[in-house]
This record gives C-alpha cells, structure tokens and sequence, in this order.
C-alpha cells in the first residue's frame, strides 16, 4: 500500500541521492569529513530516503497516519 505521492518520491530521491554523494563530492566532502561517523550516518538516510522513494512505502507515514498519495478510486 503507497502512502507516499509523487512529488513527495521526486524530492525525497533528489534530497537522498544527494546525502548519498554528499560524501564524494570535493566541495561537500571537506564539509562533512570532520563529523566523524556522523557522514556515514548521513549516507545511510540517503539510503533510506531512496528506498522509500522507490517503494512508494515510508513507515513513519504509517505510524504518524500521514499520506501523501491520493487514495486509490475503486
């Protein structure tokens, strides 16, 4: 069952792609090497953001009873 809309999935994969390169990219690369651990921690939400971007399914929605998908006409 989607819960997540499609300009939601458009913006969570942009906001996690970027998280995920984040690390590689010289400009912001510089920025996050300081932060430890904290920069592999940030990549793992990328990660997440884009799961949950291509299954259309986020499991905070669920708990917090938020969607952002237009229910289904039957």
């Amino acid at each position: 069952m989607a819960n997540v809309g499609t300009v939601d999935r458009v913006l969570r994969f942009a906001l996690g792609a970027l998280l995920v390169v984040a690390v590689f990219i010289p400009p912001f690369a510089e920025m996050v090497a300081p932060w430890g651990a904290w920069k592999y921690a940030l990549t793992a939400w990328g990660v997440v953001m884009i799961g949950t971007a291509a299954f259309r399914f986020c499991p905070a929605y669920t708990l917090l009873g938020v969607r952002t998908c237009p229910l289904a006409k039957s």
